[in-house]
C-alpha cells in the first residue's frame, strides 16, 4: 500500500487502472472531466489502459460495452446530463451479461455550478435496476471503484458509481493498493445474452428481476453501509454519500448523539432501515441531490414513523448541502463566521476571455441581424453560451447538447425568419449532425453557425474529434448545397466582411451553414508554449 493525494475524480481513475481495466472512454463535462484527463496523462507517462475521448456519451458507453463484450474491464465517465445522452445503451446494458467488468461513473452537479439542471443519477440506477455505489470521500471513491468491477463481473451487470461536485473536485490522502492484472480477452460463454431480440430480452428481464434480492443482500452485508447506535430520544440521522461528512462535522455539537445510518449502496438495504426505525420513530435524511432515499423510506416505513428531509422543509429542495445547512437541519445554530467585507460586492458574471473568437463572431452576427426585424437565435452549450450576457446579448437559448439546430428548424417551420442556430464544433459533432440532417431533409429556412475554435473549450481544451478541415466535408456530406456553405475566419479584421456574408445567408430562402474558424486563444497560448503547431486529435488522419 501507498498514499496518494488525489481529487475524487483522480481516485476513481487510479482505482480503475489498479482494477485492471482494458480501456476507458468519456466525453468531457464538469465535474467528471478530470477522470479521463488523469487516465490520459497516466497512459502517456506509463502506457497501460487505453483512454479515449469520444464524440458523445452514447458512443463512449457503446465503446465500453464492446470491451466488456470480449471480456475486458471497461469504464465510461460523464457528467449527469451526459447520462441522458447515453440512456439508451445504459438501460439496455442491464439486460446483457458482461463477463468483463463494466462501470459507469457519473458526476452529478448539485447547485448547478456548471450545468443546466440538478439531476440525480441514483434514479437512473433504480430505473435500470442495477447496483449503484455512492462514495462519501476520496478513499471510498477509490475503494468503491475497485469493488465495482468485481461486482459487475459477479452479478454480470453494469455498476453505476455516483459522484457529486464537492467530492469530485476536492483532494484528500488516499491509500492505494497493488494493481490487479487485466482480464484475458475472450468472448462471452453466453453470446445470446447480447442479442436483445424480444424473446431473449424478455428472458433476461426476468433474470434481472430475479437477481434483485442478490443485490439487496450485497447491500445488507456491505461495509459501505453502516448503522451506529445512539440516543432514541432524538431523531435518527440517515446520510448518503458526501452528506456523511457534513453530519460528522456537526455531530459533536449535538446534546445527544443520534442513531446514524449511512447508505453507500443502492438498492437501499431494508433490514438496516428496519433496525433503525425499530429504535427511533423519527429520522432526518441528509442527501446531496434529490430526496431519493427520503421518498423511498416513506414507502418502507409505516405511517406512524416520521421521515424528515428536503420534502418536509427541513432542508431546501434545491442546491447542494453544506455543513451549515446540515447544521440547521439538525436544530443547531449556525456557526459563527468571519465577515470579510460589510459592503456589497460587485457582480462578476462569467464572460468570454478577452480576444475570444466567439466575441468577434457575435459582433458580425449582430451587424448582420441589424438588417432584419426580430430574429430567433438559438444556441447550444459551450463557451459561446456566454454570448447571452452583456456586452453581447446575441443568443436566446441554451437547453441541451445539439438543441440549437432543432430549435432553429422548429422556429423556421413555424414561419419565423430569420432563424439562426449557433453551435460549437465539438457540440456539432456530439449531437448537432442529426439535427442538421433534419434541416437538410426539410430544406429548412434557417442558417446554422458552427463556431469552430478547434477545441472543447468550456471543459479545459480537450481535442475536438475531427479537425476543422473536415467539418465542411461533414456538412456537404449530409446534403447542404455547396453554394450555401461558407468557411470564414473569426478574426476581428474580418468582422465587416463576415457580417456581409451572414446577411446574405440570412436573407436566403432555405438552409445555409457558415463555419467560423479561429483557434481558442487559451489553447493557442498553451500550444505556443509547448511548441505545438496543431491540436492533437484522436481521429485517424
Amino acid at each position: 500500500m501507498s498514499d496518494r493525494v488525489l481529487l475524487g475524480d483522480e481516485a476513481v481513475a487510479l482505482a480503475a487502472i489498479h482494477a485492471g481495466i482494458t480501456a476507458a472512454y468519456a466525453y468531457p463535462g464538469t465535474p467528471s472531466t478530470e477522470i479521463m484527463e488523469f487516465l490520459r496523462v497516466e497512459h502517456e507517462r506509463r502506457g497501460g489502459p487505453r483512454a479515449e475521448w469520444c464524440t458523445n456519451e452514447k458512443t463512449a458507453l457503446e465503446n465500453a460495452l464492446g470491451v466488456a463484450f470480449v471480456g475486458g474491464r471497461a469504464m465510461v465517465s460523464m457528467k449527469h446530463v451526459g447520462l441522458n445522452v447515453a440512456a439508451d445503451p445504459f438501460m439496455n446494458a442491464a439486460l446483457v451479461a458482461p463477463h468483463g467488468g463494466l462501470v459507469v461513473v457519473v458526476a452529478d452537479d448539485p447547485g448547478m455550478h456548471s450545468s443546466q439542471n440538478e439531476q440525480d443519477t441514483r434514479y437512473y440506477g433504480d430505473f435500470a435496476r442495477v447496483l449503484t455505489l455512492e462514495p462519501s470521500d476520496q478513499q471510498e471513491a477509490y475503494d468503491m471503484t475497485r469493488e465495482a468491477f468485481d461486482l459487475s463481473e459477479r452479478f454480470r451487470l453494469p455498476v453505476l458509481l455516483r459522484l457529486v461536485t464537492r467530492l469530485a473536485h476536492a483532494r484528500a490522502i488516499v491509500r492505494v493498493r497493488e494493481p490487479r492484472t487485466p482480464n484475458a480477452i475472450r468472448k462471452s460463454d453466453s453470446p445470446n445474452s447480447w442479442i436483445l431480440l424480444p424473446a431473449n430480452a424478455r428472458r433476461q428481464w426476468r433474470a434481472l428481476l430475479e437477481r434483485q434480492p442478490e443485490l439487496v443482500a450485497y447491500g445488507e452485508a456491505s461495509a459501505f453501509n453502516t448503522l451506529t447506535p445512539g440516543s432514541a430520544a432524538v431523531p435518527a440521522v440517515i446520510t448518503t454519500g458526501i452528506a456523511k461528512n457534513y453530519f460528522l462535522e456537526n455531530v459533536d455539537d449535538l446534546p445527544e448523539r443520534p442513531w446514524h445510518l449511512h447508505i453507500g449502496t443502492y438498492p437501499v438495504a431494508p433490514s438496516l432501515v428496519a433496525r433503525l426505525l425499530e429504535a427511533v420513530p423519527r429520522a432526518l435524511v441528509l442527501e446531496d441531490g434529490y430526496p431519493f432515499v427520503e421518498r423511498q423510506l416513506r414507502g418502507l416505513a409505516p405511517s406512524r414513523y416520521e421521515i424528515l428531509g428536503r420534502e418536509s422543509g427541513h432542508l431546501a429542495l434545491d442546491g447542494e448541502l453544506t455543513p451549515d445547512t446540515v447544521r440547521q437541519a439538525l436544530g443547531l445554530e449556525v456557526a459563527p463566521a468571519v465577515t470579510v467585507h460589510d459592503g456589497p460586492l460587485p457582480n462578476r458574471p462569467p464572460q468570454l476571455c478577452a480576444g475570444c473568437p466567439h466575441g468577434d463572431t457575435y459582433a458580425a452576427l449582430k451587424q448582420a441581424l441589424a438588417h432584419f426585424g426580430d430574429a430567433a437565435v438559438t444556441s447550444d452549450i459551450g463557451c459561446y453560451t456566454l454570448g447571452a450576457l452583456p456586452p453581447y446579448g446575441a443568443i436566446e437559448s441554451c437547453v441541451c447538447m445539439g438543441a440549437s439546430v432543432g430549435m432553429a428548424k422548429g422556429a423556421a417551420d413555424a414561419g419565423y425568419h430569420p432563424a439562426v442556430a449557433v453551435i460549437g464544433d465539438s457540440t456539432f459533432l456530439h449531437s448537432g449532425i442529426t439535427g442538421l440532417i433534419d434541416a437538410v431533409a426539410a430544406n429548412a429556412n434557417m442558417t446554422l453557425l458552427i463556431l469552430d475554435n478547434e477545441t472543447v473549450g468550456m471543459t479545459g481544451g480537450q481535442p475536438t474529434m475531427l479537425p476543422s478541415s473536415r467539418l465542411k466535408d461533414v456538412v456537404l456530406g449530409v446534403g447542404v448545397p455547396p453554394e450555401r456553405v461558407h468557411v470564414l475566419s473569426a478574426h476581428p479584421r474580418q468582422t465587416a466582411a463576415n457580417a456581409e456574408i451572414l446577411r446574405g445567408e440570412l436573407a436566403h430562402d432555405g438552409l445555409s451553414v457558415v463555419i467560423l474558424v479561429r483557434e481558442c486563444i487559451e489553447t493557442a497560448r498553451t500550444h505556443k508554449q509547448a511548441g505545438a503547431k496543431t491540436i492533437p486529435v484522436t481521429a485517424a488522419p
